[in-house]
């Protein structure tokens, strides 16, 4: 699978990034916190979109009743240049769940596969010319 970023020339940095039939636009200039996410929104983001989904596919093969699932990510990164980059994300789950589900189902956001990438894996990039 491919993921496209074009520039759609509307501003001097803003792009649209196409994944599979989907589409949205990404700018890294954004002064006023207005428009389109940021790159480090998105990686952000990843994090965030997989541990929801990591904690309701769980949820429902354990059949535990959870009624609504909502991950929120802090980015700290007054360290980045310093090569630390604090991510603490936070979950907010509803549903009748005794506190032993609550914590299995933290446990198991812990362990989803983009958490485990961005800690656990070196990614290799490779830069070249299409």
């Amino acid at each position: 699978m491919s993921i496209s970023v074009r520039r759609d020339g509307t501003t001097g940095t803003r792009h649209t990034v196409r994944i599979r039939n989907e589409a949205f636009g990404t700018d890294a200039l954004q002064p006023d916190g207005q428009g389109p996410a940021t790159p480090h929104d998105l990686y952000d983001a990843s994090l965030a979109a997989c541990k929801a989904l990591t904690v309701m596919l769980y949820a429902q093969r354990k059949n535990m009743p959870v009624e609504d699932i909502e991950v929120l990510v802090d980015r700290d990164d007054s360290e980045e240049r310093k090569g630390i980059y604090r991510l603490k994300t936070s979950l907010r789950v509803t549903g009748a769940l005794d506190e032993s589900q609550r914590a299995e189902l933290l446990r198991v956001a812990a362990k989803c596969p983009v958490h485990k990438l961005m800690t656990e894996t070196t990614t290799e990039i490779e830069t070249g010319w299409a």
